[in-house]
């Protein structure tokens, strides 16, 4: 059992923040575990044939499955600006002895692969080395998807935001996992393979992820309590845009096509470039787009850092549900329901 202790200087430096390194890690653990869940069979679909010139065995020796991954994934990890660059950065300055020490911890209880004793024994080419192959794999893997992985993210960031301006951290935190709970102003996380630990003055931050699902996942690198948990809209990211014939159609001749077309990529946030670039359309083009929509209430907008991100309203789902529905000719119901 984890105990973190909520004094009122732990809450006033909690933060959320992503970790597109640990967000590799877990997808690595996906792979490895042989049987993929089916929310994310659309993903590993579409990677399965390319991944294979990565140096799977490499990276599976730095992060196989088990209780226990290192703690370098979330350095560097300080808001939602965190990129995968800054991040591997880190990686390929990593001493020597701290790598040596994160793989012993990985591999606590059992024989560290051979694989993994040659990248401690390279010193410092050896996390170089670890850079190099966690590059590979990001941009074989991962790189097209992370702007709709972000889109999730921001999207579970946005919510817990919301309710904060309306609670307190207990709130946010209530639903993050099963495993975690909060009472009498201690974060409790029952994780029976770590050792109990009381943490009095550590920095706590939270990591919204798609691949953790269904886990959650604790490190603690010095002065740290990262906590990883599945983002809530981790269940719809791998649905496809919804850009049927049939919903085309009925939407389009409601709204237009191209209005269409983005309400129906705005089941999770958006950004004008994001829309831009999976329409094949202008970004002033888009604006204006999501100009009208937004004058109709169909599309609500908000900031996150530098970006203004677009969601389609309920109205506006509902819509896009409804066109998606096919009429059968056939259906004995269907004279009824048009009366």
């Amino acid at each position: 059992m984890i105990e973190v202790r909520l004094s009122l200087d732990v809450l006033g430096r909690a933060r959320f923040a992503y970790a597109p390194l640990a967000e590799l890690a877990y997808s690595l653990r996906l792979l490895a575990a042989q049987r993929v869940h089916p929310l994310h069979q659309p993903w590993y679909r579409s990677v399965r044939g390319v991944v294979g010139s990565a140096d799977l065995t490499l990276l599976g020796a730095v992060c196989p499955p088990g209780p226990f991954l290192p703690d370098f994934l979330f350095a560097g990890a300080r808001d939602p600006t965190t990129t995968i660059e800054q991040q591997l950065a880190g990686v390929a300055e990593m001493p020597a002895e701290q790598l040596r020490d994160e793989l012993r911890m990985v591999w606590t209880g059992q024989s560290m692969p051979a694989v993994a004793r040659q990248l401690v024994a390279g010193g410092a080419a050896g996390s170089r080395r670890l850079a190099d192959a966690l590059w590979e794999y990001w941009q074989l893997a991962l790189e097209a998807y992370w702007p709709r992985i972000r889109s999730a993210l921001d999207d579970d960031v946005s919510y817990r935001a919301a309710r904060l301006t309306t609670g307190a951290l207990y709130d946010v935190v209530a639903d993050l996992h099963p495993e975690a709970s909060v009472r009498a102003g201690t974060l409790w996380i029952d994780k029976p393979h770590h050792a109990d630990e009381v943490f009095v003055d550590a920095e706590l931050a939270f990591f919204p992820s798609v691949f953790a699902w269904p886990r959650l996942i604790v490190g603690h690198p010095p002065g740290l309590i990262a906590v990883a948990y599945s983002a809530r809209g981790a269940g719809r990211l791998w649905e496809p845009p919804g850009d049927s014939q049939a919903r085309n159609d009925a939407l389009g001749a409601l709204l237009g096509r191209s209005r269409a077309a983005i309400l129906a990529r705005l089941g999770l946030p958006r950004s004008t470039t994001q829309l831009a670039e999976e329409l094949g359309q202008s970004p002033p083009a888009v604006s204006q787009h999501l100009s009208v929509l937004r004058r109709s209430g169909l599309v609500t907008a908000r900031r996150s850092g530098r970006s203004v991100l677009y969601r389609r309203t309920a109205l506006a789902s509902s819509l896009v549900a409804m066109a998606s529905t096919r009429l059968d000719p056939a259906d004995p119901g269907l004279a009824l329901r048009q009366a």
